[in-house]
This record gives C-alpha cells, sequence and structure tokens, in this order.
C-alpha cells in the first residue's frame, strides 16, 4: 500500500475546493475530519487496519433508535437503503448511520469527493426526515455548508 498521507493530502485538497480551511476541520487523530452538511456531521477517516490495509471511510450519524415503531422505523430504513447509489444506511450501537466504506488502492481525488458529496446529500436529506417522523423533531435545514 502507498504511504496513507497520500490520501490525508487528497482529503484536504477536497476539503480547500470547498472553500474551508481543512486545518479547522482535523479530528483528534490524524486522518480524521469532521465537516457539516445543512444539519448533518459528516465524518471522514482515513486509516489502516490491523493488518496494514487502507481504507477511506466517510460517515454520517442520521437518528437514533425510536422506542416505538420500531417494525415500520426499520422497514422504511430497509426501503431507502435500497434507493441510495454508492452508500448504505447500517446500524451501529444506539444509532442509524450513512456509510461508505473503500479500500485506499486505486482511490484517487476524484472518487472522494463523489462519496464527500453523495453521504453529505444523503445525510442532509434522510437526518431531519427520519428525526422529524420517528422523533417528532422538527426540520430545521441550513443550505449552503460544507461537504
Amino acid at each position: 500500500m502507498e504511504n496513507i498521507e497520500k490520501y490525508y493530502e487528497f482529503v484536504e485538497n477536497i476539503i480547500r475546493s470547498f472553500g474551508i480551511d481543512p486545518t479547522v476541520l482535523r479530528g483528534n487523530n490524524p486522518g480524521q475530519w469532521n465537516l457539516q452538511k445543512g444539519t448533518a456531521p459528516v465524518w471522514v477517516d482515513v486509516f489502516k487496519n490491523e493488518q496494514g490495509a487502507g481504507y477511506f471511510q466517510v460517515m454520517s450519524p442520521i437518528c437514533g433508535i425510536p422506542q416505538n415503531n420500531q417494525s415500520e422505523f426499520y422497514q422504511e430504513i430497509l426501503e431507502i437503503n435500497h434507493k441510495l447509489f454508492g452508500v448504505g444506511m447500517t446500524k451501529y450501537e444506539e444509532g442509524i448511520y450513512l456509510k461508505v466504506i473503500r479500500e485506499l488502492d486505486g482511490l484517487d481525488e476524484n472518487e472522494i469527493k463523489a462519496m464527500f458529496n453523495r453521504i453529505g446529500y444523503y445525510a442532509d436529506e434522510y437526518d431531519d426526515y427520519l428525526k422529524n417522523k420517528y422523533f417528532g423533531i422538527p426540520a430545521e435545514r441550513s443550505r449552503g455548508e460544507q461537504a
């Protein structure tokens, strides 16, 4: 695998293309950035696993798990998942996330930007919708933000 810092540079170039200084979005560890798309947080990670394989991941927390109507909720999550392109909804601990993950080998800036845009678009679309429908939280959309 190539040097992982090359992929850090790719991510920071994409963030700069949004007109944002990537240094202010860096997370606590190298290879982490925290962005925002409308009302949705977008987390970016470039990392190696224990075996040394490198990965690029973009995630966004969408909502929690409702106490009521869980069967309807999970069915709707599956139906939404079927409509998504190149990303998926996943349950992790007590929440629903949008996620895309890919090996670093062969990854280029165009593909990284496409993943940012897909997660950002879908997260901003579905976080408000699901929070409103299942938790009664009104949609508070803000436009023109990063990702």
